[in-house]
């Protein structure tokens, strides 16, 4: 079968340069990574804009045990599994306790969000997000997941002050029995958290995040920074207490951050490692290794196709790591739940399958090719 491919900007051979990777392996030794994990959408259903989803659950699991398998944690039911874009707090609550049961099965390790997304969308009173927040986070531990407490819509709409956050914050971490991960989403992933923890300036803001941490010690594990800036997450994670760890989610600069420097490094909580997972887990057992050199060498290009997956409008990047795990083989077709597969163009995507391909991404090329030509000639490119 050929492997070659007409893209909207010329040809492509695909190499199949994926399959060079190292065989699964055990978990990591120098850091800590979890994947965050999309959902597999049922393709026979009424996934399409504001209906209820629909996922294969099978599909679903097998693609978390891949991640498992590469020596991932796997981070659950985040923004990546289209929380808040098409995935519903019913599906997500299921999500984790199915997910939580294989990781249990399997020996893997998984954290699980707690949002308040079952709550209508509109006004909600601090106390209906304190409850909402402390419903799914009870779901969350009867399930046997790690919680990590995800930044709320309603809560950034609600809240007038940074007491108002610490209050609601502080309520959760006492009420968990275990360690929590905070998770700081910036508006580039979510326009509507603009201005969380009562700030709009980011200094200001971590400051109060800083005053949570220092008010709970031994309660919070850590906090994942999805902000996109590489010199604040340094400063943050400089500043956090010993034995509270910084997750980067940076997905633009993530290899700098997790190799980090003299004064410490970042561990990882990314959405681009579940599309990424073979490679970075070859990178980053060379940094186990002791070989930096060789981890940055595999991660260089993965870092152009992450840039371009995640370029506005951010959170439409759930569209390609979907795209990329159809031409990967980890799942049988390009439907997202919600219809979100049109949140990218065709050029968008025809940009990615090259960068991908670049990266060693695609292991089978011939598969790859084959669902790429079906897939350019629905979008009007003709194929060879």
């Amino acid at each position: 079968m050929s492997a070659i491919l007409r893209l909207p900007d010329g040809p492509l051979t695909l190499s199949g340069a994926g399959a060079e990777w190292a065989t699964p392996g055990a978990p990591f030794t120098s850091r800590v990574a979890y994947a965050a994990a999309h959902v597999v959408a049922d393709p026979a259903a009424e996934n399409v804009p504001g209906a209820p989803p629909a996922v294969d659950w099978d599909a679903t699991l097998a693609f978390r045990r891949h991640l498992w398998a590469h020596g991932f944690g796997v981070a659950e039911a985040m923004d990546t599994a289209q929380r808040g874009m098409g995935l519903d707090y019913p599906a997500a609550r299921e999500l984790i306790r199915r997910s939580a049961r294989e990781a249990a099965a399997v020996g893997g390790t998984i954290v699980a969000g707690v949002a308040t997304d079952q709550l209508p969308p509109g006004p909600a009173t601090l106390d209906e997000i304190r409850k909402a927040y402390g419903e799914q986070l009870a779901d969350v531990q009867e399930a046997g997941a790690v919680p990590v407490l995800m930044c709320s819509r309603h809560l950034a709409a609600a809240a007038r002050t940074a007491q108002d956050y610490l209050d609601v914050y502080g309520q959760l971490i006492d009420d968990s029995d275990q360690p929590v991960v905070l998770h700081w989403l910036g508006p580039a992933f979510d326009p509507l958290l603009a201005g969380y923890w009562g700030a709009g300036e980011q200094g200001r803001a971590a400051d109060t995040v800083a005053e949570l941490i220092a008010a709970h010690p031994g309660k919070v594990d850590g906090i994942k920074l999805s902000l996109l800036d590489e010199d604040f997450e340094v400063a943050m994670r400089r500043r956090l207490p010993a034995g509270v760890r910084l997750y980067t989610g940076d997905d633009f600069n993530y290899p700098v951050l997790i190799r980090g420097d003299e004064q410490g490094h970042s561990q990882a909580l990314l959405g681009i490692f579940a599309a990424i997972a073979p490679p970075a887990a070859a990178a980053l057992r060379a940094l186990d290794a002791g070989d930096p050199e060789a981890y940055d060498r595999i991660l260089a290009p993965t870092v152009t196709l992450s840039r371009h997956l995640f370029e506005t409008p951010t959170w439409y990047y759930k569209t390609g790591i979907v795209f990329l795990s159809w031409l990967a083989g980890h799942q049988d077709h390009f439907t997202m739940v919600g219809g979100v597969q049109s949140g990218r163009s065709p050029r968008h995507l025809a940009q990615l399958l090259r960068l991908a391909d670049a990266a060693g991404l695609l292991p089978d090329a011939d598969l790859a090719a084959h669902r790429a030509r079906a897939w350019l000639t629905t979008a009007g490119v003709a194929q060879p």
